[in-house]
């Protein structure tokens, strides 16, 4: 059975789901709590604050990606593999958006479309892991699950789970929506600002040839508006921009402290950010991460690794957006370079058969990550290209649109991913070797990768 809210949407009845349903449901990659009425109690705090973010900023993201789903817009969705308490600072914050922002610019261009800005941030702290413990020098302690959890240090102290971390990413989650929306729409995101940055970068790069034409096309068209007399320096409509938030919606127990019903249509809306997705740990049909997110109104995200099956991908968008509205349902798919087009094509072709209107957004990051010679966790920028390459290949093959993208990064000059126009090698990675969990894109990297994927929307 069938019912319009207010808005005029069509949305399944829901009347067998509210935020506590989850909880008959198995629930993957949950922390062991050490003292489960201290968690309630910090929960039961959380419900009673401010939400985060309003229901009708999350309607708005829904739109536009169902332009996006539509063909119409691409989706760029960046950030930090994993928010720290440690090294939060309004610094940090600025040179994450400017990155993101400089990669907007070009893409948008490049593609005469929109470009929907989608921040990792401001809720991204926990983390799956592939094990509970981990074991070093016979010695065996939990698995560090991101500062909500607990710390990264090999310490029995630190990795025990403490729940006042929840109320500490609810505080710093907060402070960071506060700084972002007063960078985009301060004067921040000006739109001959962010093109200077990229002029700046196009300079300084080795690969500046390369990029050169793109960039040249950019100052013209800005040219052309200033001749129009809109001038971007002072124009409203350039001097700042639309940016939203998302994070995985790995610990359930926090998602349902912060989920409110909105007073205008009565829909739930899980407030901890504009849009939230399950990984590809905690994708199983039956499970607790789907029965949750099914009920909320935000835009949702879901991961598809290399396992997923036409079954998988079509079963998930009947329990996440049964009534098959534009802009619900993202798939971000994180395959590997050597199995993109392969595996993904049948998914693509399954699911524009199935008639559901799907974003396609590619995390060419998660399926490309190994073990240096040093030790250390990192990925190869040029993997990252080639999956990048292969997922523009597959919606060729299927005749679909290729959404997005889905990117870990950060503004700092760190040493954490090969290759690149700096051709970092493994002996580099000992430099600036500072992500708490995986390996991210540079500055430099990051929009080296925008300009790459500016050439496959110019095809």
């Amino acid at each position: 059975m069938r019912q319009c809210n207010r808005s005029g949407t069509l949305v399944a009845m829901t009347a067998t789901w509210s935020p506590e349903t989850w909880h008959a449901h198995v629930a993957q990659q949950q922390p062991e709590w050490p003292d489960q009425t201290e968690v309630a109690d910090v929960l039961s705090q959380i419900s009673k604050l401010p939400p985060l973010v309003f229901a009708g900023e999350a309607r708005d993201l829904t739109e536009q990606l169902g332009e996006v789903a539509q063909g119409k817009a691409f989706l760029l969705q960046a950030g930090d593999c994993a928010e720290s308490f440690d090294s939060f600072s309004a610094a940090g914050i600025r040179d994450r958006l400017k990155v993101i922002l400089q990669m907007a610019v070009v893409l948008t261009y490049s593609g005469g479309l929109p470009v929907v800005k989608v921040g990792r941030i401001a809720g991204q702290f926990a983390k799956p892991r592939s094990s509970n413990t981990e074991t070093i020098d016979g010695v065996e302690l939990p698995s560090f699950r991101g500062h909500i959890v607990n710390a990264p240090s090999f310490d029995g102290s630190a990795r025990k789970p403490e729940p006042q971390r929840l109320m500490q990413a609810y505080n710093q989650s907060a402070s960071t929506l506060n700084l972002l929306r007063a960078f985009t729409k301060g004067g921040f995101a000006n739109l001959a600002q962010v093109h200077a940055w990229n002029q700046e970068f196009v300079a300084a790069s080795p690969q500046g040839k390369r990029y050169q034409q793109l960039a040249d096309g950019i100052e013209a068209a800005l040219r052309f508006m200033n001749s129009c007399g809109i001038d971007a320096e002072d124009d409203p409509r350039l001097d700042g921009v639309n940016f939203y938030t998302s994070h995985e919606a790995l610990l359930l127990g926090y998602e349902q402290a912060l989920t409110r019903q909105d007073s205008l249509t009565g829909d739930w809306y899980d407030c901890s950010a504009h849009m939230v997705w399950i990984g590809e740990r905690t994708r199983q049909l039956d499970g607790a991460h789907v029965e949750f997110l099914r009920g909320v109104h935000n835009p949702i995200g879901c991961k598809v690794g290399p396992t997923a099956t036409t079954a998988d991908v079509i079963g998930l968008c009947e329990a996440l957006n049964p009534d098959q509205i534009p802009g619900r349902l993202t798939f971000i798919s994180r395959m590997g370079a050597d199995n993109v087009t392969e595996k993904l094509t049948p998914l693509l072709e399954a699911v524009n058969e199935s008639g559901h209107p799907v974003v396609w957004a590619c995390d060419p990051m998660h399926g490309n990550t190994f073990t240096s010679d040093t030790g250390r966790k990192t990925r190869h920028f040029d993997a990252i290209c080639r999956e990048v390459e292969g997922f523009f290949a597959a919606h060729d093959a299927a005749g679909t649109w290729a959404g997005g993208i889905h990117i870990e990064l950060t503004g700092e000059d760190v040493t954490e991913c090969l290759g690149g126009s700096d051709e970092l090698n493994h002996d580099d990675l000992e430099a600036r070797y500072e992500t708490i969990c995986d390996p991210r894109l540079n500055g430099r990297q990051s929009i080296d990768l925008a300009f790459r994927v500016a050439e496959q929307l110019q095809r």
